[in-house]
Order: structure tokens, then C-alpha cells, then sequence
């Protein structure tokens, strides 16, 4: 059955799809990760309870709420767990698993967030790709499919990936302070975000700082990313954007180095490795950034340019880092262009932006 439903929020995750706030909907869904489905809104929370919209604005979230996002699965540290259901029919309650409007069965509570919001399912967004025919079919997040064989060719543009020891570690904040400087210094910055979780905030930060073309993993249909996802999609984000002739490409790696997303994947293959040309470390403590340098050296062979993150919040955490693991330590919040300017230096872009400043 087909009907039309109005939609009060249209969550980012679709953003790809141009949905308006008048969609045709089918109860014949397809439970699979990037279906995009309607809900209905039936709680109310007072903490964790705005959606980031296709506009990047957050929306406060409400009971009685009709809202557009996708299925997809979450494995977050501080946030939600959840999975896509093994079949989904109007009626069924599933849940909110991140702002971004990602939509599955939660698993597991950050205690800190409180429950997420139960959604009753409405149904399956339709598209109408046939021209002249009125033959719907489920719309899925993304502008095109993930090629699993996709080729990887930087075309010789320097490379800057951000990792960290967990979530909340800081790497945005970190990319930020680094594409801005690099920006203040006349280079050219493309940016994107290899792994996580759908949810466009960071990449919109980066454009915000000074990155002139962003991409992130939704836009090539994938939700959550995985082991198996990862460095295809880090292959494809790196080879479309040197198309483009930055000076310099900034990518974060969401989550942590031994977290789900696919991290570590990415950095076990040799091919993406050599296309690094510095690697940038967001530790949350000390011990933290001891483990994750000796985890980049003993696992990856990846020796780190710079640690960043609440680590170096101080002169104490800067000192001990430096000291103990012979790695340089700067604060992107309180010493952002010189956070910057290390990492311009190890990637050997100095001259480079020197001479765009004098040009």
C-alpha cells in the first residue's frame, strides 16, 4: 500500500536522498542498513534529544514527531548499541541510535544519555526513478554505491589522517585547528571522515575551518562503517578528492584504533599506509597516548607527527608526553596554529606555503 505522509524533521542521514516534507511511503519495507523509513516519535527526553537535520541545524526532538531517517546498526563506546531488525513492518517500535537519525533495535544505554527515543515505524520512503511511471521503490541513504574494488591514487597530494584512542577524543577539534592553519598559510585543504557513525557534524566543521571540498562515508550509501567497509571507503574519499589538486588532504578516522568502525583495517593496509604522510594522535590521557603511540609503532609501523586531545589540555600531559614517548604534543584548542604548523612542517609543506602567502 502506498500512501503520502508529512514529515516535521528530515534527519542528515538522508541528506543525499533531497527529500521534501511531503514524501510517498510503502509498508512493504526492506529491513536493511540505508533503507530510509518514516517514524513516529512516541517519548520524550531532556537530555540527548535533537536531530541534526540536512541543513546541519539541530532540532530540538519530541513526542508525536514524524521524522526521516535510515536503518543502520551502532557500536559506540559512550553512546548507543543497536542493530537493523531482521524484518521491520508499520507498527514495530525501533529506536533512535544517534542524532544523525540513524534507526535500528537498541542493544545496550550510555547510562549519561539515558534511553533513546522509541520510534513507531510508519513505513518505507519510495523514489520514483522511472521516468513517466509510477513504479516506487525503497530509498536508500547515499548519491552512489560503495565500490569495494575502487582503485586508491593520491596523485602525489600530501596526506593527514587524525586517530584517536577512543570517541571524544578530540580529532575533530584537532582537524579543525590543523585545516585552519593550513588555510591561514595559503594552502588548499579538502577534507572527509573515513569511519563512524552517519552523522555530518564533523565534516561541516571542517568546511567551517577552511576545508574547500567534504565528504564523508554516508555519501557513498554506507551508515556504520566496518572492518570490511573502511578502507574502501577511505580508498574512494582519497582518490575523488586528490581529483580535485588540493594542496593537502585532512581525513579523520572516527572512533578509536581498537574500536568497531574499521579503523584499524584502514591502517593494516600497506597501500593506504604508504598514501599517509603523517598520522595525527588524539589521546583522551597520558596513558592513553603512551598506548595508542606504542599501538601505531608495534601495530601499523606508523609513527605519529603529533599528539593532541585532552592529553595535552596542559603543560603537565605535553611534558610527559614528549619526554617519554619522543613524540611532539600541542593542544588544539589552546595552541591550534601551532598544532598546525607542526603538522604543515612534517608533511613538508613549509615551502609550499610559504610560497603561497608570498604568490
Amino acid at each position: 500500500m502506498m500512501k503520502s505522509d508529512v514529515v516535521d524533521k528530515i534527519a542528515s542521514v538522508t541528506q543525499a536522498v533531497g527529500l521534501s516534507h511531503e514524501v510517498r511511503v510503502s509498508t512493504e519495507i526492506p529491513a536493511e542498513e540505508g533503507v530510509i523509513v518514516v517514524v513516529e516519535v512516541l517519548t520524550n527526553k531532556s537530555t540527548y534529544n535533537t536531530l541534526e537535520l540536512t541543513s546541519g541545524r539541530m532540532a530540538k526532538v519530541g513526542k508525536g514527531d514524524i521524522v526521516v531517517g535510515a536503518l543502520g546498526h551502532r557500536k559506540a563506546l559512550f553512546g548507543y548499541s543497536g542493530h537493523v531488525p531482521e524484518s521491520l513492518k508499520a507498527g514495530d517500535v525501533i529506536q533512535m541510535l544517534n542524532i544523525g537519525g540513524v534507526l535500528g533495535v537498541c542493544d545496550s544505554a550510555n547510562p549519561d544519555k539515558g534511553r533513546p527515543f522509541d520510534c513507531r515505524v510508519l513505513g518505507v520512503v519510495l523514489q520514483f526513478p522511472y521516468l513517466g511511471e509510477r513504479i516506487g521503490v525503497p530509498a536508500r541513504a547515499g548519491y552512489r554505491r560503495l565500490d569495494f574494488d575502487a582503485p586508491l591514487d593520491t596523485r602525489g597530494v600530501p596526506v593527514v589522517a587524525l586517530a584517536g584512542t577512543c570517541m571524544e577524543a578530540g580529532k575533530t577539534a584537532a582537524a579543525c585547528s590543523i585545516v585552519s592553519r593550513m588555510r591561514h598559510r595559503g594552502l588548499v585543504v579538502d577534507a572527509f571522515k573515513a569511519t563512524g557513525v552517519s552523522l555530518r557534524r564533523d565534516i561541516l566543521a571542517m568546511a567551517d575551518a577552511g576545508a574547500r571540498n567534504t565528504m564523508i562515508f554516508t555519501d557513498l550509501g554506507v551508515i556504520t562503517t566496518t572492518p570490511k567497509t573502511g578502507p574502501a571507503l577511505t580508498r574512494t574519499m582519497l582518490t575523488e578528492l586528490s581529483a580535485t589538486k588540493p594542496d593537502v588532504i585532512v581525513f579523520e578516522l572516527g572512533d578509536g584504533l581498537m574500536g568497531t568502525y574499521g579503523v584499524d583495517s584502514i591502517l593494516s593496509c600497506e597501500d593506504i599506509r604508504r598514501a599517509l604522510t603523517g598520522v595525527v594522535l588524539s589521546a583522551n590521557d597520558p596513558v592513553a597516548a603512551w598506548g595508542g603511540v606504542r599501538l601505531l609503532r608495534e601495530r601499523f609501523a606508523v609513527e605519529p607527527c603529533v599528539v593532541t586531545g585532552p592529553a595535552t589540555d596542559n603543560a603537565v600531559g605535553v611534558e610527559i608526553i614528549e619526554q617519554q614517548m619522543n613524540v611532539p604534543a600541542f593542544n588544539a584548542l589552546s595552541s591550534g596554529a601551532a598544532l598546525g604548523d607542526c603538522v604543515i612542517e612534517a608533511l613538508g609543506l613549509g615551502a609550499k606555503a610559504a610560497a603561497a602567502l608570498a604568490g
